[in-house]
């Protein structure tokens, strides 16, 4: 067993939540925020799974910690309703129970941010757990961030971080287009990079970091299943052959989420 799965499973664990706050902040994004043991331990960059009480959906919702609160014992989900599970989760109460699973996933290596400039990119969903890794940074921090439209969730949350630059799919804010357009257009340099958001995003900064020889760090989005590394159901090609399967695979959700963009083919 690597360190870091050892450290993750001396951490991960099924319990009761409660609901402590729920809005929708823009169309179809919900920000909850739960009370959990789990926050005492929870990392930027880690994820939590919330088991859904329609028992037809079967399986668990992996949703990125977007903020912590470790003196209130809180933890706050920023989420997208993409189907019946996450409509389920948009409905709950104040003081509601809900059933979790976490901490999982490995988390940003915030410990390499001392002293450097951290560029924090992330486009739609993935622009959430990109705030706690901003908190948490012991540096410069400025974020590249994309958006579909003018419904900029999380931007006053971001300000109280760093410098925020913004693209928008339509135009109507900031570069017209997408988060390498808005880093181009600003001339935007780092000396490293954290990131997520989609795949064709997270190929391209790939590419950029490797062209100016920035270190690199990329958080990957995929369908879970059981979502602690036993189904194989996510998995990307990496350089390393993985000790689990014995191939040339790594596992998102107990791996990952977040790789050196080195290590990942993508």
């Amino acid at each position: 067993m690597s360190q870091a799965e050892e450290t993750k499973g001396n951490l991960k664990k099924k319990e009761t939540a409660i609901v402590s706050l729920q809005r929708e902040i823009a169309p179809g994004i919900f920000d909850l925020w739960v009370k959990t043991d789990l926050a005492g331990n929870a990392k930027a960059g880690q994820f939590i799974s919330i088991y859904p009480k329609d028992k037809s959906t079967l399986l668990p919702r992996p949703i990125s910690i977007c903020e912590i609160d470790r003196m209130k014992q809180r933890i706050r989900l920023v989420y997208r309703v993409q189907g019946v599970g996450t409509m389920e989760f948009s409905r709950y109460q104040q003081g509601e129970e809900i059933s979790i699973l976490g901490n999982l996933g490995n988390g940003f290596p915030i410990d390499k941010t001392k002293g450097k400039k951290t560029l924090m990119i992330a486009g739609g969903i993935g622009i959430p757990p990109m705030l706690q890794a901003a908190k948490d940074t012991q540096g410069e921090v400025t974020f590249v961030v994309g958006y579909r439209d003018q419904n900029l969730f999380l931007l006053e949350d971001m300000k109280k971080y760093g410098t925020v630059f913004i693209a928008t799919e339509d135009g109507s804010v900031g570069t017209h287009g997408n988060v390498m357009d808005a880093m181009k257009e600003n001339e935007i340099k780092a000396d490293l990079i954290f990131s997520c958001g989609p795949l064709p995003m997270l190929k391209a900064i790939k590419q950029f970091a490797q062209e100016e020889e920035i270190e690199a760090y990329l958080s990957l989005e995929e369908k879970m299943a059981c979502g602690v590394g036993a189904c194989l159901g996510c998995v990307c090609k990496t350089k390393k052959v993985d000790h689990h399967s014995h191939v040339h695979n790594t596992r998102i959700c107990a791996d990952g989420p977040v790789f050196d963009a080195t290590e990942v083919e993508i």
